[in-house]
């Protein structure tokens, strides 16, 4: 059996089924796929895309030799595409494309056909694969995919210099007809640019294009199908071509001369003028380097590039004096900082111009002949001496008077004065270089005619030292003396120390003093660099008979006059150990056994006599002093001394508060005012007649009323014990403005309302007990 597929005729091809002699039947169907030859065989099937007719396409048929018409054979169709593209009717075989096809969207579809026994559903044929391949048309358009395009090429480039490439794409069967075959054209820009019509590329149309003319162009670039011809498919794209800037242009200043005005106090370093030469060109053709070539006052002008306006900026060198030069003419060039050797010929790529600059005259302040004037001056200067002079002038034509003063922020003590019109310094004060060896005093000078014009000056006078101070002791020597030190022991080495501070350097001279120079303890050797040492003469010291030694010794410096001073070094005996360790110091402790029954008898009667004494009365004294025997005359330190001073703090009848708290009232001179007397007193005042306290100042007051008081303590024999110490709280006859205290406004009338203190809080509390409730009764009630 053999199937046979039959083809609509689509295009000039058709599409052609050869069908093989059926072989023998088996009584399988399947059992002929084993070893005979294939029934039928068909090429692959055409089908024209975008069909637009209303029927289904008719692709082709399919027949098997096993089908006689009887209708027992059924046809199947499986694969890409099948039922929903395409369908066969199973009792014909015919095969119908029910959509429209897209060849760009697939190509090609693979299909599998098979005839199967319509009551078994057994094949009666193997299942055979065909192919349905889409037929193109020209239905697609070029695209430029990159498009829009950007590009650039150099101004003044020449005739044919490539500016870009562009493509375009079809989507159409390239290997079929001329549907994607594109050939490109220029729609717009010309005549400056064109484009070669195969491979796209566009190319300057015109030479020497300049940028400062017209810097941008804007192409429309046509891709059309079927190599051009009529009923072709187009697309565009548009390219814009940039002119990119190369230095063809050379700078020009718009003026040949230019003039600025300055002020003549114009500050060194600062802009005088800005000028600048016009490039056509941009970016780093732009750039230029300007220089002074020549011009007056030399180093007076200096001219930089301003990198970010490529302006010429002229700053000032040296201070401007309008009466020394009151005008400057410059020459200043301007040159490209990169040239291109392939225009040279439209050069000179520089340009100069003049530049005069004007000073104007304006008050300036005085100006000191030297802003810093050094002066030197001996400690021991009399008060007046005179130390060195200051000079300031008028830089103005007026020359107006100058008039000195110094700044007394920098002479706080006022240790100098200066002539207010010759400027001469003096010394207002002695001076000690120890407290301050440099005085640094600024000095101003001050127009008679303008006192706003004020300069400023400044001299440092430094104080020279004289030998006024004597050498001492370096630090305070706590010098020990073991009890078993051997004679000619080192037991302290001393230095000394002088404010002076002499050319040469210090030199001290260290002695005994006179008076124990040949003392049989100690001596002093001098070590001739600065220090000396003491040594013991002896040895066997006891502390028990002295406990300390005290050792003067005469520091002399080199000084001239030589000065000197006496220093004492105190010398402890102490107990040491075998090593020489310090193990105590000081004086031994007498002991009840050191005194005879009869001292101590007489002590005991003088202690009894004070006690009586005291219980009589508490405000007397009284001084003991021991009766010792003839033999017991070596005792004699032994005093007991008793002070009473009164009652103290709690002795309440020392004075009367409320007679402090009164002083203009009407008092009996008779009576104490400070004390409240316990007895009647048998002295008599004189009568004073004393102006009220309030009549008098309040310094005089405070004096008065002190002086009343210490009169009366010293004629009164009624007055406590004569070391007593009087207290008086009085602080004066008081202010017109009263009392500003809140305790006395309990007492007086107010309408506020303190009701609100409650809501503030417990912190408040206390405050709102007081003042809150005020028809409660008061605290002070």
């Amino acid at each position: 059996d053999s199937l046979v597929l039959t083809a609509r005729r689509v295009l000039p091809s058709w599409g052609i089924c050869h069908s093989a002699p059926p072989p023998s039947r088996a009584l399988n169907p399947w059992d002929g796929l084993q070893r005979h030859k294939r029934s039928w065989v068909w090429n692959q099937f055409f089908v024209l895309e975008e069909y637009t007719g209303n029927e289904p396409l008719y692709v082709g048929k399919l027949h098997s030799d096993v089908d006689k018409g009887e209708g027992k054979v059924k046809y199947v169709l499986t694969g890409e595409g099948a039922t929903s593209i395409f369908t066969i009717d199973e009792n014909t075989g015919d095969i119908h494309a029910t959509k429209r096809l897209d060849r760009e969207a697939q190509a090609y579809y693979t299909l599998q056909a098979q005839a199967i026994n319509r009551l078994t559903n057994i094949p009666v044929e193997p299942r055979s694969e065909f192919v349905v391949k889409v037929q193109d048309i020209n239905d697609n358009e070029p695209k430029f995919l990159d498009g829009p395009y950007m590009a650039g090429v150099p101004e003044m480039s020449p005739l044919g210099t490539m500016v870009v490439q562009v493509a375009a794409t079809d989507a159409d069967d390239p290997t079929y007809g001329n549907s994607a075959r594109v050939v490109y054209s220029i729609v717009h820009g010309q005549p400056y640019f064109s484009v070669e019509p195969k491979t796209g590329v566009i190319r300057t149309a015109l030479p020497n294009m300049d940028r400062e003319t017209r810097d941008q162009y804007v192409l429309v670039i046509q891709a059309k199908d079927m190599v051009g011809q009529m009923g072709g498919l187009s697309g565009t794209t548009s390219v814009t071509v940039t002119l990119t800037d190369v230095n063809d242009n050379p700078p020009r200043f718009s003026h040949k001369s230019y003039q600025y005005t300055v002020l003549e106090v114009l500050p060194v370093k600062s802009v005088v003028a800005r000028i600048k030469a016009a490039d056509a060109d941009i970016g780093s053709n732009a750039e230029m380097d300007y220089r002074i070539m020549d011009g007056d006052g030399p180093g007076m002008f200096n001219i930089t590039t301003d990198e970010e306006t490529q302006e010429g900026v002229i700053t000032l060198q040296k201070p401007l004096d309008f009466e020394t030069r009151n005008s400057f003419s410059l020459r200043v060039e301007a040159t490209n900082r990169n040239i291109d050797s392939n225009f040279l010929s439209l050069g000179p790529f520089s340009d100069i111009t003049s530049v005069r600059v004007t000073v104007e005259d304006v008050n300036e302040p005085p100006i000191f002949s030297s802003p810093l004037n050094k002066m030197v001056v001996s400690e021991d200067a009399k008060v007046g001496t005179s130390i060195g002079r200051v000079s300031a002038h008028d830089p103005d034509t007026s020359s107006s008077a100058i008039r000195y003063s110094i700044d007394r922020n920098t002479d706080l003590d006022r240790f100098f004065n200066v002539d207010a019109l010759s400027g001469v310094i003096s010394t207002a004060k002695p001076l000690d270089r120890e407290v301050n060896s440099v005085h640094n005093l600024t000095i101003w000078a001050t127009e008679s005619q303008d006192p706003a014009q004020i300069g400023k000056g400044i001299a440092l006078i430094t104080v020279l030292d004289i030998n006024d101070n004597a050498p001492v002791f370096a630090i305070e020597y706590d010098t020990t003396l073991c009890e078993n030190a051997m004679p000619g022991q080192l037991i302290r080495t001393i230095s000394a120390v002088d404010k002076d501070e002499p050319l040469s350097g210090h030199r001290f001279y260290f002695t005994l003093d006179a008076p124990v120079a040949g003392n049989l303890n100690f001596t002093l050797r001098d070590n001739k660099d600065n220090t000396a040492s003491i040594l013991t003469k002896r040895g066997g010291f006891r502390r028990s008979e002295q406990p300390v030694y005290r050792l003067p010794v005469l520091i002399t410096d080199s000084g001239s006059p030589a000065l000197s001073s006496t220093n004492t070094l105190s010398v402890r005996v102490c107990e040491c150990d075998s090593n020489g360790e310090t193990l105590s110091c000081g004086a031994v402790a007498y002991t009840a056994t050191g005194l005879s029954t009869g001292a101590l008898l007489a002590i005991l009667g003088c202690i009894i006599t004070l006690l009586g004494s005291w219980a009589s009365s508490n405000k007397s004294k009284a001084k003991c002093t021991p009766l010792i025997l003839d033999e017991e005359r070596d005792i004699r330190e032994n005093i007991v001394r008793y002070d009473d001073e009164g009652g103290g703090e709690e002795d309440t009848e020392a004075f009367d508060m409320v007679t402090l708290r009164n002083l203009n009232i009407v008092r009996d001179p008779s009576v104490r005012r400070d004390v409240t007397p316990d007895t009647p007193t048998f002295f008599h005042y004189t009568s004073v007649s004393r102006p009220p306290y309030k009549s008098l100042p309040e310094n005089v007051v405070f004096r008065e009323f002190i002086w009343e008081r210490l009169k009366d303590a010293d004629v009164d024999p009624t007055a406590p014990p004569y070391d007593s110490l009087q207290t008086y709280a009085f602080e004066g006859s008081g202010s017109v403005a009263e009392s500003l205290s809140s305790l006395e406004s309990l007492s007086t009338d107010s309408d506020q309302n303190y009701d609100y203190l409650s809501n503030w809080g417990p912190r408040f509390k206390k405050l709102a007990d007081l003042y809150g409730n005020s028809d409660s009764s008061g605290v002070f009630s």
